[in-house]
């Protein structure tokens, strides 16, 4: 009976101390969106544990991480960036260099670049801005490929071991990623030039990508447009006779009556810049999708 327990004992503490190795092992990857920690998620697995740590309510492109937060990415093996002017406040603060990795610098010739750098305001982030260049890269699906790729060739370079196991599941989030970007081109397709208005700065990428005769306003699916918005979407529609605005999420009930008493239909494209409140990067996009092919 001794001996059985002291099998058993001996089992017990091979198991927790196998644990706490897995543990002492795994990789700590920060990243800057939430996009980038579902790359990192679905091409590291187990290997690494991936952190967002931004507040869901905020918008990451205009956050500012308080000193703990800071102080936790500066710890971390990795730091994945999104680049393109996304996360400014990373040029405010002291981050490893020989950690950080931007996965749009292997396409920075193709950043788009605006006319204007806009300023405004608006809830409880206050003002806001949006850079002359366009930040929300993954929106077109091949360069959200392209962002993964960066993502398992900056995990390969810290765990060579995994290899093959961060290329296989390379390999099956690009599958992903290329039917998105193949049910966009037929729905795009359909329809090369009919107008549309954004109701945010924020489709440039998939705009391009996709041929959408997109026009954009500065408008929050929480907030009741003042009268110089109104009268900024009416001047719009008289050179861009547009039928729909997309938005990042579902607008206000009477801002959508009234946009429809002008005509236009409104469709729901989440960026995905913050977690979603429901599904997972995929789903969102899925859904998007969805209600593009549903409204055109």
């Amino acid at each position: 009976m001794r001996h059985r327990f002291l099998s058993l004992l001996l089992a017990s503490a091979v198991l927790f101390l196998a644990s706490i190795s897995s543990r002492a092992d795994e990789l700590s990857v920060y990243t800057t969106n939430y996009p980038l920690q579902y790359f990192a998620e679905r091409i590291a697995g187990d290997h690494a544990g991936v952190v967002f740590p931004a507040p869901a309510d905020v918008d990451p492109a205009s956050w500012m991480p308080d000193r703990e937060t800071i102080a936790a990415y500066q710890k971390a093996d990795l730091i994945l960036l999104n680049g393109a002017t996304y996360e400014k406040w990373v040029s405010k603060v002291s981050l490893p260099r020989s950690r950080m990795v931007d996965t749009s610098r292997g396409f920075r010739d193709r950043y788009i670049t605006m006319e204007e750098n806009v300023t405004h305001t608006h809830g409880a982030g206050g003002e806001h801005a949006h850079s002359n260049v366009a930040f929300t890269t993954w929106l077109d699906f091949t360069l959200a490929v392209e962002q993964a790729k960066a993502v398992a060739k900056a995990l390969i370079w810290k765990k060579p071991g995994e290899k093959a196991t961060f290329e296989k599941n390379l390999t099956a989030l690009e599958r992903d990623l290329v039917a998105l970007d193949g049910e966009l081109r037929k729905i795009a397709a359909r329809t090369p030039s009919r107008p549309l208005v954004g109701s945010h700065p924020v489709y440039q990428y998939l705009a391009r990508r996709y041929g959408l005769n997109l026009k954009s306003v500065h408008w929050e699916p929480d907030e009741r447009p003042n009268e110089a918005q109104w009268r900024e979407l009416k001047g719009l529609l008289k050179d861009h006779p547009a039928r729909h605005i997309v938005w990042e999420g579902e607008p206000l009930g009477d801002i959508r009556t009234e946009l429809g008493n002008l005509g236009l239909q409104s469709i729901v494209f989440i960026p995905c810049g913050n977690r979603p409140v429901e599904g997972d990067f995929l789903q969102v996009m899925r859904m998007n999708i969805l209600n593009l092919d549903g409204a055109l």
